[in-house]
């Protein structure tokens, strides 16, 4: 029993790590381009679900592959509807490693272990140590299964045993039900299909589950994936919430409607492996096992996605629409998603200078908005005393590096075409006035800390110390919106109300710090809350310097 336990536990741990040392390996020699070609998918749905499942079979993952769209959606590269139709393909470019699986090339597993050694330990330079991953995984992934089926092998003369599995057989909905939940629950455990369906072949191939058994744990298999997706959306955007919920609804409704026709779906796998391909029945034993079923239960992998995806190529509207009714949200969330996407850039129009700048320039100002917002929702929540309001700020500084970030590599791109040397200059500046916001919001970060800081210890500023706060915050409110209105108008003369507002804010500064120390002298506050006054004169103060570079920025003058 010990053999047993060890080799089956061992296999599936060297086909785990075999899997992802070759996903891994396969996403660094062609990750980037992958991320490329999702990152410029269409919004047809046929080219979305194709190139889905070119990338999953090329990765190996459709784990790998969800979690980089949810990432993109969240990042705002790619929108909601581009990401299911990619999911579509994802599920179908999966089951190209079951069929790997299915192949007979064990007898090349210790081969491909000894030359992935190779080329990573000994050979290797930069891609080849890659390559050497590959090859080493997918060794590993061959050897490990070989090993899991020679620990279940003695199980299928083991009376117990043999007790165990007959009970996995989906002769009835309630059996057939408990395979699928047995298939979900290790798929989740696992977080790999591949190794559920590793181990469904490996106990098949020994006689110890029948085919309908192994459909149905592979259909469980199919919601059981779903789970990484679920995950990698945790603390992400609505958009990314939404797609990973229509991988879920997609997985769920396909697996629901196949149990309905259960028994007609492994008679078409069956009549569909056994005549076109000429393929041994499933049943058939060979020395103790079942040679062929391996292939019968990838196929019905491969048929369950195909068809899945085909029909929800149809019905994709309805997903979409599913999916966005199914996840709760607000107004505020619909918001801030609409503000981490670019909104008026476009790449299409790099060639042509004058209407970049124009592009870059308006989506300065959504950015500089959005700061002044900030700004307000923080200044506005030390009076409220509330804390749940307050730190909604995380989420707009968020989108605010985000479109600095898109603004930039815009900017960077245009100047890496032929432009005038006035063009230039201009891109140079509003590259500045871009970086100064961001500056600013990571200003205003500073203050909402702070407030968050006093909320947290019950502490409170003394009626002074109110007095002076809502004095230079009013002022440099005032700051900030005259510079976003500024680079909307393209204000030239904006440096003649900018020095007079950055010469009132650092006096005000000293001047309270001054009112500070004379108030702690006197009794009239304590020095806990004080200091934090101190400490939020010195972030004011820094928005206003940002607010009189992006004021040079706009006149021109840097």
């Amino acid at each position: 029993m010990q053999t047993i336990i060890f080799q089956s536990l061992g296999g599936l741990g060297l086909f785990l790590f075999g899997m992802k040392i070759m996903s891994d390996g396969l996403q660094k020699v062609a990750g980037n381009k992958l991320r490329r070609i999702l990152a410029m998918v269409s919004n047809n749905r046929l080219i979305g679900c194709g190139v889905g499942a070119l990338v999953t079979s090329i990765v190996q993952s459709s784990s790998a592959t969800t979690v980089m769209l949810v990432s993109f959606v969240d990042a705002g590269l790619m929108s909601f509807v581009q990401a299911i139709g990619v999911i579509l393909g994802a599920n179908i470019g999966t089951t190209v490693t079951a069929q790997l699986i299915a192949f007979k090339i064990t007898a090349y597993a210790l081969p491909s272990i000894a030359l992935g050694v190779l080329l990573k330990f000994f050979l290797g330079r930069g891609k080849w140590i890659y390559a050497g991953d590959v090859l080493l995984g997918f060794g590993l992934v061959f050897y490990g299964l070989a090993t899991m089926q020679a620990g279940f092998a003695p199980l299928r003369h083991h009376p117990d045993f043999i007790a165990l599995f007959t009970r996995f057989n989906a002769d009835h909905i309630g059996n057939l039900l408990l395979c699928v939940l047995v298939g979900t629950v290790l798929t989740m455990i696992l977080q790999s299909s591949s190794a559920t369906v590793g181990i469904t072949m490996a106990l098949a191939t020994q006689g110890l589950l029948d085919f309908e058994a192994c459909v149905a744990l592979i259909l469980g298999d199919n919601i059981g994936t779903t789970i990484t997706a679920e995950l990698a959306s945790i603390g992400a955007s609505l958009n990314a919430h939404r797609t990973a919920r229509a991988h879920t609804l997609f997985n769920v409704i396909g697996v629901f409607f196949v149990i309905l026709f259960f028994p007609l779906f492994v008679k078409l796998i069956i009549w569909f492996t056994s005549t076109f391909l000429d393929i041994g029945s499933p049943e058939l034993v060979v020395d103790g096992q079942h040679p062929y079923i391996a292939r019968y239960i990838a196929n019905a992998h491969t048929g369950f996605n195909v068809v899945n995806a085909m029909v929800f190529l149809i019905f994709l509207p309805y997903l979409v629409k599913v999916a966005i009714w199914l996840t709760p949200h607000k107004k505020e969330a619909d918001a801030l998603e609409e503000l981490r996407h670019i909104k008026y850039i476009d790449s299409k129009y790099i060639d042509t200078p004058d209407v970049a700048i124009s592009q870059a320039r308006a989506e300065i100002v959504r950015m500089g908005e959005a700061v002044i917002q900030m700004y307000n929702d923080v200044i506005e929540s030390l009076k409220a005393r509330n804390l749940e309001e307050l730190i909604q700020w995380r989420k707009r500084e968020d989108t605010i590096d985000n479109l600095q970030r898109e603004i930039i590599q815009f900017l960077v791109q245009v100047m890496q075409h032929p432009i005038s040397k006035e063009e230039s200059k201009e891109v140079a500046s509003l590259m500045r006035m871009a970086n100064n916001l961001e500056r600013a919001g990571d200003a205003v970060e500073n203050i909402a800390e702070l407030i968050e800081e006093l909320f947290q210890h019950d502490l409170y500023l003394s009626e002074g110390g109110i007095r002076d706060y809502d004095v230079i915050s009013e002022e440099v409110g005032r700051f900030l919106t005259l510079v976003v209105n500024a680079i909307r108008l393209g204000d030239k003369e904006v440096m003649l109300h900018a020095q007079r507002l950055e010469d009132s804010i650092n006096l005000m500064r000293e001047e309270m710090r001054s009112n500070y120390i004379m108030r702690l002298q006197s009794g009239a506050c304590t020095v806990d809350p004080g200091l934090i006054l101190v400490d939020m004169l010195t972030a004011f103060e820094k928005i206003g310097d940002f607010c009189y570079n992006v004021a040079q920025a706009v006149a021109g003058l840097k």
